[in-house]
């Protein structure tokens, strides 16, 4: 079983905004709409580069946006997260059964060592982050990577996330993906089931998403 965090497990999103549009007033601006949900699933550096571009300041260095960024938001997640609607129980059920678990996510080691705080260091078997693998979503680097060090064939792991770019990469590494959306609409896609949420989602239901791969979106 394959988590994506950041609006998938947790709703971290918000925390997000509140730091991308504290960099950019920072910055003397404010981030677009459209910026903001473009940017939702990427790594950091491809984030702070649309920042940059979105407040016409593309000259600015993407590390020095992306410290200060990693600070506020370590701050932020000190505060406390929320479980997403039905993670949580589906995440006690998925190891109440012994299923090997991983957590798969972009966001790096650090904010995911206090993430860990809320969602319980004991629920996975391995945490794979952006900052640990040579390619980042929506590349199938990650998700290949955690099926690996879950010694389980990607085929036979189901994998959950929230965004296009997180999709795309689970897809790609040839596990079954569940979309469920949280701050932005996915598009339906053949092969991918979505749900409005995690609520009610069980055991019987990811176990159809293995033997039913070929089916359209639910």
């Amino acid at each position: 079983m394959l988590f994506d965090m950041d609006g998938t497990l947790v709703d971290s999103e918000k925390l997000w905004d509140v730091a991308l549009q504290e960099l950019a007033r920072e910055y003397g601006g404010e981030l677009s709409a459209d910026a903001r949900r473009s940017i939702i699933g990427t790594n950091m550096a491809e984030s702070m580069r649309m920042v940059h571009d979105d407040l016409g300041q593309p000259e600015r260095d993407p590390e020095i946006s992306a410290a200060w960024i990693n600070a506020r938001i370590l701050e932020l997640f000190h505060t406390g997260l929320s479980w997403r609607p039905g993670a949580f129980a589906l995440l006690r059920a998925v190891r109440s059964a012994g299923i090997p678990t991983a957590l798969v996510t972009s966001s790096g080691r650090a904010l995911v060592e206090i993430a860990l705080d809320t969602l319980g260091r004991d629920n996975f078997d391995a945490v794979v982050c952006g900052d640990e693998v040579v390619a980042t979503k929506p590349h199938p680097e990650p998700y290949l990577t955690a099926a690996r060090l879950l010694s389980v064939p990607i085929e036979r792991c189901v994998a959950i996330e929230d965004s296009s770019t997180g999709v795309a990469s689970a897809f790609a590494s040839g596990a079954a993906v569940l979309a469920v959306p949280a701050e932005v609409a996915l598009p339906s896609t053949v092969g991918v089931h979505q749900r409005e949420s995690l609520t009610g989602v069980d055991l019987e239901f990811l176990a159809g998403l293995l033997t039913d791969r070929a089916g359209a979106t639910s």
